[in-house]
């Protein structure tokens, strides 16, 4: 399969690094994606699912897209806007957002959002991030535009739902995630309205490429089908 890898807020393909020789080792073709960042312009998400499918587009056959975080809102606009061509969404610790949704708010300054530093997540989120992988991967992080956080996601074709989902989350299994979305509103009726729907435990925090590489990848190859 070509798949095609999406960041989330203050990422670039790097972050896929560790990843993407399992990928390979089992036959796929990773194609691992850095979204436009503030020198483009006044951008909103929107632009940044237009940069997804210009990808998904190079392909003459259905590809699969890999959304990590806010991400994973670009890979779902994304597939909305290509459903007949994505074999599969898989969500890395996130899951589908509902039309109108936004990533989550963050201070702006001069325009953008800034990477606010490892200490400012829950701690779940980070508990298996060690000293050394905050060092070296907070090196390779980039500014956000500031609008791409909070600007609302297009989503407009029900053919989305036909498309099989993978989510691959941190902390929440088969049985807690729908016990949690009940609380979400629009993002359970989302979640609610998928044909065919799989959830993985991970047993990870929210950045599992790099705080526990060989086992997610493990995980991300299985879900690739």
């Amino acid at each position: 399969m070509d798949i095609i890898l999406i960041p989330g807020l203050w990422l670039t393909a790097s972050s896929w690094d560790d990843v993407i020789p399992a990928l390979e080792a089992a036959g796929h073709r990773p194609h691992p994606l850095s979204l436009p960042g503030p020198a483009v312009g006044d951008l909103v998400i929107d632009d940044w699912v237009d940069a997804v499918v210009s990808e998904i587009d190079r392909f003459d056959h259905p590809v699969v897209l890999v959304g990590h975080s806010g991400g994973g809102n670009v890979a779902w606009g994304a597939a909305d806007r290509r459903p007949d061509s994505v074999a599969r969404v898989i969500l890395v610790d996130t899951i589908v957002p509902h039309p109108g949704a936004m990533i989550s708010e963050f201070p702006v300054d001069d325009g953008v959002v800034h990477f606010p530093g490892w200490d400012s997540f829950d701690a779940d989120d980070v508990a298996d991030i060690d000293d050394e992988t905050r060092r070296r991967t907070a090196k390779q992080v980039v500014d956000v535009p500031g609008r791409v956080p909070t600007s609302p996601v297009t989503l407009g074709d029900d053919r989305r739902f036909a498309i099989p989902v993978t989510i691959l989350s941190g902390q929440l299994d088969a049985e807690s995630l729908p016990r949690v979305l009940a609380d979400w509103g629009a993002y359970a009726a989302e979640f609610g309205r998928l044909d065919d729907v799989e959830v993985v435990h991970l047993g990870s925090g929210h950045w599992p490429q790099f705080s526990q590489p060989v086992e997610f990848s493990e995980k991300l190859v299985a879900a690739v089908r």
